[in-house]
């Protein structure tokens, strides 16, 4: 009695030696009477330690061991103590599946089948799981026998008599078994329709490429033809009855694989890749599935046919359906809509991962399966069509086909081939654990002990696993580098002797296939950057395939590439610059967006490409801010010699300042791969509208500096401000926009009214002259057209002459225009005053009388009818059409007029913030005001977006359509959705025009 604590103290050691992690239950389970034969066998702990599981091992195969009978149970004690190899499967297989050790719970004499493929060493194929199921009679013992075949398949899997690839393999030919005794049990159910019919059953997806996992929906389509071949003549059975009749036995046969009982289901079989979806009919005849794949198929359609194979049912039909669409399989890399089509197959990858999953998702994740097997399909489209030897269902021989082609690196595909089969071996033993449909990496500690231990790692299992998988799911992560895009520059780099390339003519296919549009200009662009032995050629080669990726990404691929060759072409020789996109990853993702976006961007990049630097500071897209600016602007012009030279500065600063805010707007708009795009578009506008207009005051106040100084010194004889007007005002410009701006000038003390107004309209001569002459830096333009007496008035005015003016003759519009005059530039108190002696008439005591708010609708009316560019869309012109920029501003004016006496937030020259303080003051509903923020702010976004891409200003979208297409990405829509983002502007500016209306034409308040 004494020697018991010890004894059970020394088991307790040794089990947790052995990887059990609960040695007290696991001493229990040894004291189990049916357990008593081979308790103290030591080899049964080695065993039970060698497994992925122990506890769950051994707990497996103490109840297999209770459910035997007596004489039963001596065979299988025996085999456990003596038969290594049968041990070894039997315990490897209870220890990595808890649903298998249920099964052979339920059915204890299944062991024995590890015996017959053990004795024969078989890796069985279709004829042997049909002998396996051959006694199947209904869905129920289909299920038994299946797992029962399942079983041998797993023991091999985990003992490593199997690989992945084979493994894999035997899954989909016991899929191609089950799916042909399903059948024919479905067949002998209804013998009268299998006398109607000829069926074929068609494995798409894993299945038909010979890769199934343990669990997973089995795609297939079904093919029906009528008995005797004859659709509806002669003696020949009617085609309508025997379609029914073949529909029939597939809805059948698919209530057999998945329905499920306490045997569990075997899988689902899913149809869904037919003809038009679940919404198309579930058997089709051979000639309306080759009259649909010729008309309407879409190209993810043609795609999915790749892993297409004949396994069930009639073999001729099956034979003569894949002879009828490989052909068209291989021409879909020449259709139309072929690289729109790709783009949206490669972002429903992500789109598919449930949010909180990603970094989980072995298959949809970043790195994950989809992505090895989307490049892999996508390539043997490309080049398919002109190499057969690229035409394999399986992933893994694809990719070595393509290597052997040339069309991937060598390396990169063995790392590829590597990293696939670990991963998919994750998945596999991921789901033989409970034979459930998942492919989320499990969370649980002991989940991930087990799976790491049932791969091999032993020393920390979690943490090795951890490992090695995020090692695999980098190199996966960088699969468009290593499959797409380094190829392209083997084809015109410098190689070693004898290796292999791809060819010219298959790199400009690759490019095609890619959304370049001139692949023949694009490879004289890679080989002008990469070829030859330089250092420089050499960091080309490293940034090139990611860079085309990038582009490839965008609207205009080959205008992305163009201009990265320029600027390196500019800056190639500057130490810095490659170092800079090399070591700064951001960088070099920034500098393709912006090149690939549009004409604005590059064009103010390639006039001073050492602005690119800006892109690798993380605060470097930052705004600076009216006050640094202008303190800058300043301090140069107090350097510069002459006033054209000062001006020459501030014009510089003012375009590199123009590329800080447009390439910030575009990466907010498209976002980085670490960075997402900028949820809220009101953000982005107001930090374009807030930047340029501060950006065009330090200019003018830099340009009003240097022409006082060149002519008069420090002091102009007479005092003198800029007034902002407009968008200017209103710290809303485009890109686009001029510079509204009213004059004002007070002559100083001892100086004549005439020697001052002289001084003050040869400064603003000067000013608008100098900003204005053509230079390599966009000019700024100077628009003093709201002036009082417009064009027909002095350029310059005295305050005295705006109060008399505005006192007798100002006319209700100009005192609409005055609601966004704001000091910009000059004497700062001459600018207050000025904004106290128009106040009165913005904002007038007791608000406008009903005369002027008859006189503001009837000019409203005016300029609809009127200044409307004839043949524009008035749907989609954002500035006059229906519920644009005009409809919008015009309806909040109104209400700053009527009400900003009386309403102190009204009193701003910034519509959104006047928009906001009328919600606020309870003017308009709060759905009223949003509706009519919404289509402000996507008005201007489009204004601002028309600049981007096309260089130059316009108030409708592009009719190009690149230029339409880019303008999609600005504003947030995927390639493909053109036609959503016009419909949402139209629905958006409707919505907006219904307010308006009510607001702005409806009865005073």
């Amino acid at each position: 009695m004494m020697a018991l604590p010890g004894r059970r103290s020394s088991t307790f050691t040794r089990l947790l030696r052995h990887g059990f992690t609960d040695p007290s239950a696991a001493e229990r389970l040894l004291d189990a009477p049916a357990m008593s034969p081979v308790r103290s066998d030591p080899m049964l702990l080695d065993a039970l330690g060698a497994t992925a599981d122990p506890d769950l091992a051994l707990r497996g195969l103490v109840r297999l061991a209770e459910a035997q009978r007596p004489d039963e149970l001596r065979v299988l004690l025996d085999t456990v103590v003596a038969a290594k190899p049968l041990r070894d499967r039997l315990l490897g297989v209870l220890g990595a599946s808890e649903a298998l050790g249920d099964h052979l719970a339920r059915h204890p004499g299944d062991w024995q089948v590890l015996v017959t493929y053990e004795l024969a060493d078989l890796h069985p194929g279709v004829e042997e799981f049909e002998r396996g199921l051959a006694e199947a009679t209904d869905s129920v013992s289909l299920r038994v026998a299946y797992r029962r075949c399942l079983l041998a398949i797993a023991a091999r899997d985990v003992c490593g008599t199997a690989d992945f690839a084979q493994t894999a393999a035997e899954l989909a030919d016991l899929a191609t078994a089950t799916l042909r005794a399903a059948l024919a049990i479905a067949k002998a159910a209804a013998p009268e329709d299998a006398a109607l019919c000829r069926l074929a059953v068609i494995a798409m997806g894993k299945c038909g490429g010979h890769e199934l996992n343990y669990v997973s929906d089995v795609d297939v389509i079904f093919v029906g033809e009528p008995a005797d071949g004859v659709g509806g003549a002669g003696e020949g059975i009617d085609e309508g009855k025997a379609i029914q009749a073949a529909t029939r036995l597939a809805s059948h046969l698919m209530r057999i694989c998945s329905e499920s009982n306490i045997e569990g289901s075997i899988w689902p079989v899913d149809a869904n890749l037919r003809p038009e979806g679940r919404n198309g009919p579930l058997v089709r005849t051979l000639s309306s599935h080759r009259a649909y794949y010729q008309r309407w198929a879409k190209t993810w359609e043609f795609q999915a046919l790749l892993k297409a194979r004949a396994v069930a049912g009639d073999p001729i039909l099956g034979a003569q359906y894949i002879e009828a669409v490989s052909p068209l399989v291989w021409q879909a890399a020449e259709r139309e809509n072929f690289v729109t089509d790709v783009q949206k197959m490669r972002r429903r990858v992500v789109d598919n991962i449930p949010p909180g999953q990603v970094d989980r998702e072995l298959k949809l994740g970043p790195g994950g399966l989809r992505d090895v097997e989307f490049a892999v399909q996508l390539l043997q489209l490309v080049h398919g069509r002109s190499d057969a030897t690229l035409h394999s269902g399986s992933t893994l021989e694809a990719l070595a086909a393509l290597a052997a082609g040339g069309y991937v690196g060598r390396a990169d595909a063995a790392q590829l081939d590597e990293a696939y089969r670990f991963l998919r071996a994750m998945e596999h033993r991921i789901q033989l654990y409970r034979l459930r449909r998942t492919h989320l990496v499990p969370e649980d500690e002991a989940d991930l002990r087990r799976l790491g231990r049932s791969l091999g790692l032993r020393g920390d299992p979690v943490a090795e696993l951890n490992r090695t998988w995020r090692r695999h799911a980098s190199v996966v992560r960088r699969l468009h580098e290593k499959l797409f895009y380094r190829p392209l520059l083997d084809a015109v780099a410098q190689l070693a002797p004898g290796e292999i390339r791809l060819s010219p003519r298959a790199a400009r296919q690759r490019l095609e296939a890619l959304g370049y549009a001139d692949p023949a200009a694009a490879l004289r662009h890679l080989e002008a950057l990469s070829s030859g032995v330089s250092r420089k050629a050499a960091i080309q080669r490293t940034l090139l395939p990611v860079l085309l990726g990038w582009f490839a990404d965008s609207a205009d691929p080959d205008a992305g590439l163009l201009g990265f060759r320029k600027v390196s072409d500019a800056l190639g020789k500057t130490p810095w610059y490659l170092r800079l996109l090399r070591d700064e990853g951001a960088a070099a993702e920034n500098l393709a967006r912006v090149l690939s976006a549009g004409r604005l961007a590059p064009d103010l990049l390639l006039r001073a490409p050492e602005a690119v630097a800006l892109l690798g500071d993380p605060q470097g897209l930052a705004p600076r801010g009216r006050e640094p600016l202008e303190q800058e602007v300043l301090a140069a012009v107090g350097r510069a010699e002459t006033a054209d030279g000062a001006v020459a500065t501030a014009r510089a600063m003012r375009r590199r300042e123009l590329f800080r805010t447009t390439a910030a707007d575009i990466i907010g708009s498209y976002g980085t791969e670490d960075s997402p795009a900028e949820e809220d578009p009101g953000a982005l506008v107001d930090r374009v509208g807030n930047a340029v207009t501060d950006l065009n005051a330090a200019t003018l106040a830099g340009a009003l500096r240097a022409v006082v100084r060149e002519q008069w010194g420090d002091i102009l004889p007479t005092r003198f401000a800029v007034i902002g007007m407009g968008r200017f005002g209103g710290h809303e410009l485009s890109y686009g926009s001029d510079a509204d701006v009213l004059f004002v000038h007070e002559p100083r003390e001892g100086v004549s009214e005439h020697e001052a107004a002289r001084a003050a309209n040869e400064v603003v001569a000067e000013m608008r002259r100098l900003l204005q002459v053509p230079t390599s830096d966009p000019p700024l333009l100077i628009d003093a057209d709201l002036r009082p007496e417009g064009k027909s008035g002095p350029m310059v005015r005295t305050l005295a002459s705006y109060a008399a003016y505005y006192r007798r003759w100002s006319l209700v519009w100009e005192s609409q225009a005055l609601l966004r005059a704001q000091p910009m530039a000059g004497d700062a108190d001459l600018g207050r005053r000025f904004i106290e002696l128009v106040d009165p008439l913005r904002y007038p005591a007791e608000g406008l009388g009903e005369d002027a708010v008859r006189e503001i609708r009837r000019l409203k009316a005016r300029m609809e009818s009127e200044r409307l560019p004839r043949g524009a869309d008035p749907t989609l012109h954002t500035k006059l059409g229906r519920g644009g920029l005009s409809d919008v501003e015009w309806t909040v004016q109104l209400l700053q007029m009527r009400h900003g006496w009386a309403e102190p937030g009204l009193r701003t020259t910034r519509t959104r913030e006047a928009l906001a303080a009328a919600r606020a003051a309870e003017l308009l509903s709060t759905e009223d005001a949003q509706i009519l923020d919404e289509a402000w702010v996507l008005a201007t976004r489009v204004r601002n977006g028309v600049m981007l891409v096309r260089g130059r200003p316009g108030d409708t979208f592009p009719s190009d359509g690149r230029e339409l297409g880019a303008m999609g990405r600005y504003l947030g829509y995927g390639p493909g959705h053109v036609g959503d983002m016009l419909d949402d502007y139209r629905r958006t500016t409707r919505r907006a025009r219904a307010v308006m209306e009510e607001l702005f034409y409806g009865a005073a308040t």
